[in-house]
């Protein structure tokens, strides 16, 4: 197992990147923040997310994923503050993100606004000390200084949205940090860009439609491509569907279960290679949100 984590390891950090660095997540449309700053204060009040995710599980050194963001609008309702922690363990590979995020908001018409954002934070990345502990190890010229680093980085973003639709493009790290500096072999992290999507449709007075789509492209690695789509019913309970192309499906719901709590939970099966060695990927889903009084829109966010 030990061979298997230095292949996995190897492959994310020996080249140049040519492997997607940030983790993915089947419920998507409720993490916006994370990966886009201009989603800050964009839903009418102070929203707490929390999310977990194992990924691959049954597989020894899997993917597990937790991530915490806070967001509101400040007094002036056109500017948007928020946090964003996500803490990700592969293997003996860790990435921990602390940042920040700001928005303002450019009334477009009485329905339609645009949000331009920044994020601006920090990353710490090691490798747990277990791994030198190897003899194959403490051997290997690659691994003979022991990677434990913060280094500060930013990111863009902006989100156009109405009661019933948005599109969102951003960039939440621009900078090509090398994770190895102290020798020869590189480990830069790479920019991901990501553009997401969505629609509510009424198809009945208690019956919503929500379709959603998210694209996030890296250098060296294949374009990343989820589709999904929500029923919404009575605006409190939400069932859907995902597919991420040529390497997931799944299933999720959440519930709210009193005023502005909602817990969720996801399933995703794999459809890659990697099928025969895990029986699957679990998220579980926190939203506790307090909405303002006085809101441009009368109705709740779907997004």
């Amino acid at each position: 197992m030990k061979k298997v984590y230095l292949i996995i390891l190897t492959l994310l950090i020996a080249g140049p990147g040519f492997s997607q660095q940030l983790p993915q997540f089947t419920q998507y449309m409720y993490n916006t923040i994370s990966i886009n700053p201009a989603y800050a204060g964009s839903r009418d009040g102070l929203s707490i997310v929390g999310l977990h995710r194992s990924q691959w599980a049954d597989l020894e050194g899997a993917p597990v994923t937790q991530t915490l963001s806070v967001h509101s609008p400040l007094t002036n309702d056109k500017v948007g503050l928020g946090l964003s922690i996500i803490n990700d363990n592969a293997g003996y590979e860790n990435y921990t993100y602390a940042y920040g995020d700001f928005s303002y908001r450019l009334d477009m018409s009485a329905d339609v606004t645009l949000r331009l954002g920044l994020k601006a934070g920090m990353s710490y990345y090691n490798l747990e000390e277990e791994l030198f502990n190897d003899p194959e190890v403490l051997n290997d010229p690659f691994f003979r200084d022991q990677i434990n680093r913060w280094t500060p980085n930013f990111g863009v973003g902006f989100y156009l949205s109405a009661q019933n639709w948005y599109i969102g493009g951003s960039a939440p790290k621009l900078i090509n940090n090398d994770n190895n500096e102290f020798n020869e072999y590189l480990a830069l992290e790479q920019v991901h860009y990501y553009l997401t999507g969505g629609y509510v449709f009424d198809l009945s007075d208690n019956v919503k439609l929500r379709p959603t789509t998210l694209l996030k492209a890296t250098k060296g690695a294949p374009l990343s491509v989820d589709i999904s789509a929500t029923t919404i019913f009575n605006e409190k309970f939400y069932l859907g569907a995902n597919y991420r192309i040529d390497d997931a499906i799944g299933a999720f719901l959440d519930v709210q279960l009193f005023d502005g709590f909602r817990a969720g939970y996801a399933y995703e099966y794999p459809i890659s290679d990697i099928r025969p060695y895990t029986s699957g990927s679990h998220e579980i889903l926190l939203i506790y949100e307090i909405r303002a009084k006085n809101t441009r829109y009368k109705s709740p966010r779907f997004f």
